[in-house]
Order: structure tokens, then C-alpha cells, then sequence
């Protein structure tokens, strides 16, 4: 079972920070198909300020609102029919979130397959969409405050307390601009990692 959700002062940090420390997380599912459970292995930051990527460039929408916080509340939103979620970070008013790009899957293996409609384990959660097809995540978890420990939340994986990985940075992947900026952070090795094609036009960096 997984641990206890991240507190909300977790989330309450510079947007890269949080980016980089929620690889090896646990995301965590919940719905009445059973509990899905997965490992963060792949995530990338959106800056609340001179970000023309990130969705609060332009301001506050109704669509956009829940980037704008508190910390620790889901922001989903929908693209070509599919969904993504991101994790709201900073304080309330700073509209910066990290969005989920891969997760290893871990548990509930038959549902994910079911959603997804294939049984090739690296496919499940490779890619935003993805998981959260996998994950069963839509528009009506837009909002959800992942602190509670219900629905929809992020828990350590008290396996990897005494293992190390590297973290790997490159240019973050399907922006029209701030193609550059080095926000995509990622377990170095890692198989469930996307766009593993394009890494060498990013020109990645082992950080640790």
C-alpha cells in the first residue's frame, strides 16, 4: 500500500525543485475499479513567470484557474480529447505547476491494460496522455487537492529510501515555445521514460 500523501508544504517550493524531488514518487489512483499505482519517472516544470509555454502565460481563464493554487491541487486539462495532470506549486497567485509525463506502472497492471487497450507494460503510462488514460484521470479531477489522501495523490516510496538514481535534464518536449528552457527532468535508464527518440536533439544532462 502506498504511504501517506505529500503535505501541502511539499508542493509550496520553486517549481523546479518540486520537478526534480517528485521523481520516484508514487502517484496514486483510487476509483471503483480498484487502486492503480505507479512511479513518477518522468516530469517537467512550467514557471509562473516569463513562461510563454505554460498555460498562465496569457493570464487567468476559466480553464487555467487551478494553476493559480493553492499548492498540492491537480490541475488536468484536456488536449485533442486526451487529458494530462499537473501538480499546482508555489504559493496561491504564483501559477506554476509540474506536469506528469511517465509513470512505471507498479499495481492494478490488468486494469491500466484494460483502459489503454494494450498489454505492452511500457506503453501504459509512457507519456501524459497516456497515463492518464491508464490512471482513469479527467477534467472532473481538475481542482482535486492530492493532500487529501483520496482520489487522486502523491506518496514517497519508502522502497527507494536507500536507493539512488540519476536525474537526467533536457529541453522540455511538445512546445511551440521555450523549446530550450531545461525544465524536463527524468530517471536516468528508465524504459517508462517518453520521447526517449528525441533525447539526443535535446542534448540531455546527468545531473546526479
Amino acid at each position: 500500500m502506498p504511504g501517506e500523501p505529500l503535505p501541502q508544504s511539499f508542493y509550496d517550493r520553486d517549481v523546479t525543485l518540486v520537478a526534480r524531488e517528485l521523481l520516484g514518487k508514487l502517484m496514486v489512483r483510487r476509483s471503483r475499479e480498484g487502486l492503480c499505482l505507479g512511479r513518477i519517472v518522468e516530469t517537467e516544470a512550467y514557471l509562473a513567470f516569463d513562461d510563454s509555454a505554460s498555460h498562465s502565460f496569457r493570464g487567468r481563464t476559466k480553464k487555467n484557474a487551478t494553476m493559480f493554487g493553492p499548492p498540492g491541487l491537480a490541475y488536468v486539462y484536456s488536449i485533442h480529447s486526451r487529458y494530462c495532470v499537473n501538480a499546482v506549486t508555489e504559493q496561491r497567485g504564483h501559477a506554476s505547476a509540474v506536469l506528469i509525463r511517465a509513470l512505471e506502472p507498479l499495481s492494478a497492471i490488468e486494469i491500466m491494460q484494460r483502459r489503454r487497450g494494450t498489454s505492452k507494460l511500457v506503453d501504459l503510462c509512457r507519456g501524459p496522455a497516456r497515463l492518464c488514460e491508464a490512471l482513469a484521470i479527467d477534467r472532473s479531477l481538475d481542482g482535486w487537492d492530492m493532500t487529501r489522501g483520496a482520489r487522486l495523490w502523491i506518496a514517497n516510496d519508502e522502497s527507494l529510501s536507500s536507493r539512488v538514481f540519476r536525474i537526467t535534464t533536457s529541453a522540455r518536449i511538445g512546445v511551440t515555445s521555450g523549446q530550450q528552457a531545461p525544465l524536463r527532468f527524468f530517471i536516468d535508464g528508465s524504459p517508462f521514460v517518453s520521447g526517449l527518440k528525441r533525447l539526443h536533439k535535446t542534448k540531455p544532462r546527468i545531473e546526479n
